[in-house]
């Protein structure tokens, strides 16, 4: 994608914040549900084109939008002479974030739901709480739209961000909601750190944590019930971190007769690291319909946890 598609969607950001469009996405199923309403076959307003993925009629809605799309090459065909965008715009934390257009059914599409504002609240909490020295390196990990990165950043002083992920697009996304939002990054296109300089102060990671059968890389966390992904991507981490740094993770977590295998695993491979750690539920139990695949046969309940690593040294 040219330079000129990138600037035409950080215009069509500053130009959203301009005037002031809001929307907050909702689970995959929720969105489904509102989309199947009467009154919704068509787009409206800029929040059914770009959080409800709507159809639209060519000239109908903020034509300076829709130019915006078309050169960043983000408008597509719906039939019967009507347009869709390819992305949705969402407000967190005050910023608004690119990710993918609904459904997301591409194996490269750029994750943005309900878990990235539990992962943002849970960020800034815990900054709040013991913050970063100014000049602390971030890593956000498998970054996708760069939420970790920029709100970590946002919520610090004068910190260098890094963002990683395997998804070309997702990074390219990234780097546009950070300029959106004022904050400088790196992006590194990787599924290890080997590329990624120096020692780490901040990890954080929001990791894929549901058997997706589909392959999906925003959505699949492989094996222990999709907690596999979170338990690599927080081993790797944890071996970069600098003396005081610290790791956040926050993911799903499958409940076999009672255990949370992920949070058991996480605490062996602290304590080989002589790193202090805790793991809390922060939701008892999510995504429910999942449990009804034949991966989860075993499976009590998903529950979203927080984890976190700190080094002492």
């Amino acid at each position: 994608m040219t330079r000129d598609a990138d600037s035409a969607l950080l215009d069509l950001l500053r130009s959203l914040d301009a005037l002031g469009y809001d929307f907050v996405t909702p689970t995959p199923a929720s969105h489904a549900r509102v989309v199947s309403q009467p009154g919704k076959a068509l787009a409206r307003d800029l929040r059914d084109m770009l959080g409800w993925s709507l159809p639209f009629a060519p000239g109908t809605i903020a034509p300076k939008v829709a130019d915006l799309l078309r050169l960043a090459g983000m408008i597509e065909e719906a039939g019967n002479g009507l347009l869709r965008s390819k992305l949705r715009v969402s407000r967190l934390h005050g910023k608004l974030f690119l990710h993918s257009a609904y459904p997301t059914d591409a194996r490269d599409a750029v994750f943005f739901g309900p878990d990235s504002y539990r992962f943002a609240d849970l960020i800034v909490r815990e900054l709040t709480a013991s913050p970063l020295k100014p000049g602390a390196h971030v890593a956000d990990i498998g970054a996708g739209a760069g939420v970790g990165g920029i709100v970590a950043a946002l919520a610090s002083d004068r910190v260098q961000v890094t963002l990683t992920d395997v998804n070309p697009e997702a990074l390219r996304l990234a780097r546009i909601n950070a300029a959106a939002a004022g904050v400088a990054v790196e992006t590194v296109a990787t599924d290890s750190l080997d590329p990624v300089e120096g020692p780490i102060d901040l990890a954080v990671i929001n990791p894929p944590y549901i058997i997706d059968a589909d392959r999906r890389a925003y959505r699949d966390g492989g094996g222990m019930h999709g907690g596999e992904m979170a338990l690599a991507m927080t081993r790797m981490a944890a071996a970069r971190l600098a003396p005081g740094g610290r790791l956040i993770l926050y993911t799903g977590a499958a409940i076999v007769n009672g255990r949370n295998a992920l949070c058991e695993a996480i605490g062996r491979l602290a304590e080989e690291g002589r790193l202090a750690f805790s793991c809390r539920e922060l939701d008892p139990d999510v995504f429910g319909e999942e449990l009804a695949r034949p991966g989860y046969r075993d499976v009590e309940r998903i529950a979203l946890v927080a984890a976190t690593l700190a080094h002492d040294g």
